[in-house]
């Protein structure tokens, strides 16, 4: 089978990108095409899959497939690289249009012209903070700031977010001692979280600056995780490192992204996005 892809990137973070306006695929084959494009040896390679669809309530819709086969529910850079597809390649004729996920619509704006967008701006939406929503074993009303969370005589503090995917945030004084390889496949499947979680290591560097680095539920490693930046600043206010309101510039392996929490409650995220090569995949579903 042949299945015309373009590759893109949030700031490392890459996924494969199929246009289903343009073109059909069963539904139970998207799991295992996910896992075979996304391998590096013998397929393309990236972080995951990602379907742009037609919407009956939004103007494009968006699936994620993580490089495991699993399917999420919302992907900040992934958002990013649909709104930049879809207004290079006429999708949409406005700049500010609406973006389905499975977490819900989500609204983009984009900056450049139709020959080249260089930045996109997201409207996150509200961070969601109940325990049981995000979710996370424990009191259902209660939000999860500062929690003492320990893993055999490890104890560290966890503070969980959700950004229409879950995330656990943990505080660090120096990002390049976080113990990411360690405790990033421990924490993300670890009971406490029955959906899985993102994990992060956050370092604070001042009132409008962090660093950050990702293990994300479904893929690992990665070079950057948007909802995982969005989250990582609810988180920081949360607990008093940064300023509600303001914008902050996360640092992410690949690159910045700067994010708001605005006082009306909105998550505001803008960053770039890149198109790295178009082709042909020649699929053998039998391998």
């Amino acid at each position: 089978m042949e299945i015309p892809f373009t590759k893109m990137h949030g700031l490392g973070n890459s996924y494969i990108f199929l246009d289903l306006f343009h073109m059909d695929l069963e539904e139970g084959l998207l799991s295992k095409l996910a896992i075979d494009v996304a391998d590096v040896n013998t397929g393309i390679g990236s972080d995951g899959l990602i379907l742009i669809h037609p919407s009956t309530t939004a103007d494009v819709g968006m699936r994620i497939f993580n490089k495991d086969g699993s399917e999420g529910k919302n992907c900040g850079n992934g958002l990013r690289c649909v709104a930049k597809y879809a207004y290079e390649n006429q999708l949409v004729d406005q700049k500010t249009f609406q973006i389905e996920t499975k977490a819900g619509n989500v609204t983009a704006e984009v900056q450049g012209d139709p020959n080249y967008v260089e930045e996109v701006t997201v409207d996150m939406g509200p961070p969601i903070l109940e325990r049981s929503k995000i979710p996370m074993v424990g009191k259902n009303d209660e939000s999860v700031i500062a929690e003492a969370f320990e893993l055999d005589e490890r104890r560290l503090q966890v503070t969980a977010v959700s950004m229409g995917n879950p995330h656990a945030v943990f505080f660090v004084e120096d990002i390049n001692e976080a113990p990411l390889y360690e405790l990033g496949p421990i924490v993300t499947n670890d009971d406490r979280f029955p959906e899985g979680v993102n994990v992060e290591f956050v370092e604070v560097v001042s009132n409008k600056e962090i660093h950050f680095r990702v293990w994300e539920r479904g893929s690992g490693v990665t070079q950057a995780c948007g909802t995982g930046a969005c989250a990582a600043v609810v988180a920081a206010t949360l607990n008093g490192y940064v300023t509600r309101g303001q914008s902050v510039v996360v640092h992410l392996s690949g690159g910045d992204l700067t994010i708001t929490w605005a006082e009306d409650g909105t998550v505001w995220m803008t960053g770039s996005a890149v198109t790295t090569c178009t082709g042909k995949f020649f699929w053998n579903q039998q391998s």
